[in-house]
């Protein structure tokens, strides 16, 4: 049970940073698409900030361990599988550049295998999946538009006659600071997922006791320093997505999508709802662009975002169930940590074989 617990905390960090590189976006594509910030600047301020904002909260972190599925019914197996298909979803979105919710996908993943391990949905704690994932998860987005298109409204009444140079060099100021911001409740907010899981895994093999659930300082640090890592590593692909493909920003726009965004993580993080930090930052920089004219937004590349959030749960959810029929084979927990490894492998290695024939393509022409 101790190397299967071992192996379990490995792919919960490796997943804490495929987040990590998976929602750089979030926190830094409005700042480097508006040149608020340089994209080195940008990504190290972000791993920074999302290190620091870690250790703030744990009301995610508990909802993640005991709100979703049942704790009693819920083995070191089962987790291991669930997280293998929160993995594989974030780097098959990763890969196609689309910003899906890590969130979902872990959520998706470790339900997906609870309900095959026990042959039924009894595992799954619907009240809490609803009242703390579903419910907030659809609003933040809409509540996302909503305040990034009254921030927007607001702003524009008051720099409705100052020089546009003049205005766009304060609020690419500003942004320093909002975006720092999402970075920091990116962190209050994703890493207490992976903190919820490893400390999920203690409890059920009896490292720790259900009734009194805390987060342990060595997986706070580990957590935070997986996430700093993965942040640090970027998603550009996902970048350029939310930055430039959904909705051209200019610097006070990219003020307000972030501000709200923050706004909403923050206090999210504080109750306890384990949300979308993509879906929210998404509805903000869609509200931002809309709020000036509706055709400043792509809407078929936002129709394809929304359609990667609606296959995320079940998706991901899919990939665990399979994972954890492997871990019924002999040798099954290795044989999944085996597959982990391709895939991420194969991931890695296809997008780089991308970027190298997109660089001579450029080169050629």
């Amino acid at each position: 049970m101790d190397l299967t617990l071992v192996i379990v905390v490995a792919i919960a960090l490796f997943f804490d940073f495929t987040n990590g590189f998976h929602d750089t976006a979030n926190s830094i594509a409005t700042s480097v698409s508006t040149r608020a910030l340089s994209p080195r600047m940008a990504v190290l301020s972000s791993a920074v900030l999302n290190f620091v904002g870690a250790f703030f909260f744990f009301k995610v972190a508990a909802t993640v361990a005991k709100g979703i599925v049942n704790p009693d019914a819920i083995t070191l197996k089962i987790i291991l599988a669930g997280l293998v298909g929160a993995i594989t979803w974030n780097l098959i979105t990763w890969y196609l550049g689309l910003p899906s919710s890590s969130s979902h996908a872990l959520i998706g993943g470790i339900m997906g295998s609870a309900v095959a391990s026990t042959g039924g949905f009894d595992v799954v704690n619907g009240t809490g999946l609803k009242e703390k994932v579903l419910v907030p998860s659809l609003l933040a987005p809409f509540l996302g538009f909503a305040l990034a298109a009254v921030l927007m409204t607001i702003t524009i009444w008051i720099i409705r006659r100052r020089a546009p140079g003049l205005v766009n060099r304060v609020f690419r100021r500003l942004q320093l600071i909002s975006g720092g911001f999402v970075a920091f409740t990116h962190g209050t907010n994703d890493a207490q997922k992976t903190m919820g899981v490893i400390t999920l895994a203690l409890i059920v093999s009896g490292h720790q006791s259900a009734a009194h659930f805390h987060v342990p300082l060595w997986v706070k640090i580990s957590a935070a320093t997986a996430m700093a890592a993965g942040t640090y590593a970027g998603g550009w692909r996902i970048i350029r997505t939310l930055g430039q493909r959904v909705a051209k920003l200019d610097p006070p726009q990219g003020f307000s999508a972030q501000t709200s965004t923050a706004v909403i993580l923050w206090l999210t993080a504080r109750y306890g709802y384990p949300v979308s930090t993509t879906h929210t930052i998404s509805g903000s920089v869609l509200g931002a662009g809309a709020s000036t004219r509706l055709s400043a937004v792509r809407w078929g590349v936002a129709g394809n975002i929304i359609l990667a959030w609606l296959l995320t749960i079940p998706c991901a959810g899919l990939v665990g169930a399979g994972m954890e029929a492997v871990t019924r084979l002999p040798g099954g927990v290795a044989l999944v940590f085996l597959l982990t490894a391709a895939i991420a492998a194969l991931a890695f290695m296809g997008r780089s074989l991308q970027s190298r024939r997109l660089r001579v393509g450029v080169a050629e022409a």
